[in-house]
């Protein structure tokens, strides 16, 4: 697989990312380990979590996630055939916000989790409108001096505190935001194309999207609402039953899916490998079965009218 650079850090990556926010959660530490490895076997290298996952969950604390990847790393082999990013800045009083302190905090317990003295992409999780992106570039700069971060990221940032934290880094000489993770997907896709896609293009910043599935509803096993009832997720799918864009969505996914010989999720995930400025779809599974299905859409090529289909399906 060709790889995709992460911005101008040098760092660089097979284009599919696994998704930690289910490890500690749907998937128990030895489902979580099967499909580390198994990752790591198909030749994909970018593992992302946060500090906070899976903190939702009754009687979670946050950090579950990078414990169960901290305990897979500490297996021994592994550690240099994987990038990890980890997010900070979202969740509770401890966790949540962008000033020195809270980052100095949270990089140390981030680090203590993953059993790891390196952090290879450290994302802020979410914006702190409170903190000047001046002090949260400062602190981020002396983690990456210090060799405890490689290059940094940002998520679900406003355009314009993206521009203001770019025009920082380059006006103070710090390191800049290389990495964008936003939704996108092919339901979800206005707002990125719209507001983030021509600034991540024109900056040379990469895009590591989430909820590349749409939460499982482009996998095709959700058709209806009945099919959601009592799931993990079934108030965040709601929506994509709401009027008939999603079912015509997944009409185009069944089309292009069967002229390819390939599956509803593999197709949703090729569509976003297509589309510039993406260094690959973030992903998650709860089973190497589910892993070994998705993993096949980086050999997935969709030709134009496949890509056409689906963009008038899903515009």
């Amino acid at each position: 697989m060709r790889k995709r650079p992460l911005g101008r850090s040098g760092l660089s990556i097979a284009p599919l990312v696994l998704g930690g926010n289910v490890f500690g959660w749907t998937a128990d530490e030895p489902t979580s380990f099967a499909i580390l490895d198994r990752f790591v076997e198909l030749g994909f290298d970018l593992v992302d979590t946060a500090n906070v996952y899976s903190r939702w969950v009754p009687g979670h604390d946050g950090g579950e996630s990078e414990r169960v990847i901290g305990n897979w790393l500490a297996k021994g082999g592994k550690r240099e055939r994987v990038l990890i990013a980890t997010k900070v800045g979202m969740g509770s009083d401890e966790t949540k916000g962008l000033r020195r302190a809270q980052i100095e905090e949270n990089v140390e317990a981030s680090l203590k989790r993953l059993k790891t003295d390196r952090i290879d992409l450290y994302q802020t999780h979410a914006d702190d409108p409170a903190t000047p992106v001046e002090e949260t570039l400062e602190a981020l700069a002396r983690l990456v001096k210090s060799g405890k971060v490689r290059a940094i990221g940002a998520s679900q940032y406003t355009p314009q505190r993206l521009r203001e934290s770019l025009a920082a880094s380059a006006r103070l000489g710090l390191p800049r935001y290389e990495t964008l993770q936003p939704e996108y997907n092919l339901y979800d896709r206005a707002t990125f194309e719209r507001d983030y896609q021509g600034f991540a293009l024109e900056h040379g910043l990469t895009v590591i999207p989430f909820f590349g599935l749409a939460k499982g509803f482009l996998s095709g096993k959700y058709r209806s609402l009945a099919d959601i009832e009592g799931r993990p997720r079934a108030a965040g799918l709601k929506k994509y039953f709401e009027g008939d864009r999603g079912t015509k969505i997944l009409a185009a996914l069944d089309e292009v899916a069967q002229r390819t010989g390939a599956t509803p999720a593999q197709v949703s995930i090729a569509w976003i490998m297509a589309q510039p400025s993406i260094a690959g779809p973030i992903v998650s599974a709860t089973s190497v079965a589910q892993l070994d299905e998705i993993g096949r859409a980086a050999t997935l090529r969709l030709d134009a009218a496949a890509l056409a289909t689906l963009d008038r399906a899903s515009r």
